[in-house]
């Protein structure tokens, strides 16, 4: 099955949606893979800090689809920051998931406060990207200025920047920064689920984007659920995004949105939904500390 991709600026081409497994656990992990690939899924976006890559591996291989019609996405995490670590980072993560490579990899998060490590760990990542082990290279939770900085200390621009995303959270400047650089801009936490824990985001009584009026609204106009219309308003932006679900009849609804489209009013609409809040990690701050994770000892 086919849907739609996305090209890189390396003319690489990736599916524009895919199954996200942050905080899946292990155990759950390798069926939801699997389900995701059979039916029609082809992009799978895991992290070494996820520490469920092992069981990705075997979801990809249970799934009976050859690897080279996969797109896997992985990251490296802070703690392995710099140039050699960043490479012993990278074979750890390939030795987990028992491939021969990665199709996309990115670093975590930007840690400004250790930013030449950051930068040596691009540099890493770029020279496996060269030999041929990577076949796209690319940030997540990249700010403007952090991308500026990395293309000044590099002379690299990432291929792609995955950045949290949603109606409630739309962060136009980050977005504007990656499309005046050639950057894909990609979702993570794209249905809003986050912000269930995040009181200071509720608007019009919803406490995430899957409850706003305007959405239930948009779902029963076209017959689709809520987080159907979400996915589709990313898509029809041209993001990139990867909802995350260990239930199969979930899986496959959240896959099920490439027969409607919304109209640009509509898209609008959504776009101002936005409450300015963050619910995840502030990029400015993060280090390996603030989410503490044995990378090294899984």
């Amino acid at each position: 099955m086919t849907t739609t991709t996305i090209t890189l600026d390396n003319g690489v081409a990736m599916p524009a949606l895919g199954l996200g497994v942050f905080l899946t656990p292990a155990e759950q992990t390798a069926g939801a893979v699997s389900t995701a690939i059979r039916c029609g899924y082809r992009l799978i976006d895991t992290a070494s800090a996820y520490l469920n890559e092992r069981a990705v591996g075997e979801g990809i291989r249970n799934s009976g689809v050859p690897r080279k019609e996969l797109f896997i996405t992985t990251k490296l995490w802070p703690g392995q920051y710099g140039f050699d670590q960043a490479l012993r980072g990278f074979d750890g993560s390939l030795s987990r998931l028992r491939l021969d490579y990665i199709d996309l990899y990115l670093l975590h998060w930007p840690v400004p406060g250790s930013f030449a490590d950051t930068v040596q760990a691009y540099k890493a990542i770029d020279r496996l990207r060269a030999e041929g082990r990577i076949r796209a290279i690319g940030v997540a939770n990249f700010l403007p200025r952090h991308l500026q900085k990395l293309q000044e200390e590099t002379g690299l621009v990432p291929a792609l920047n995955q950045i949290e995303l949603n109606p409630f959270y739309t962060q136009p400047e980050t977005r504007a920064a990656n499309a005046e650089r050639g950057i894909v801009t990609q979702a993570w936490a794209p249905i809003g689920g986050t912000y269930l824990r995040n009181k200071n985001a509720v608007t019009s009584g919803a406490d995430t984007p899957l409850k706003h009026p305007l959405i239930t609204g948009l779902a029963a106009k076209y017959g689709k659920t809520p987080a159907q219309v979400v996915i589709r308003w990313h898509l029809d932006h041209g993001f990139s995004a990867i909802p995350k679900s260990v239930h199969a009849e979930r899986i496959i609804e959240n896959f099920a949105v490439f027969d409607f489209a919304l109209t640009n009013a509509e898209i609008a609409k959504i776009d101002a939904l936005d409450t300015g809040v963050r619910a995840g990690g502030d990029p400015e701050t993060f280090t390996a500390e603030s989410y503490p994770t044995d990378v090294d000892g899984q």
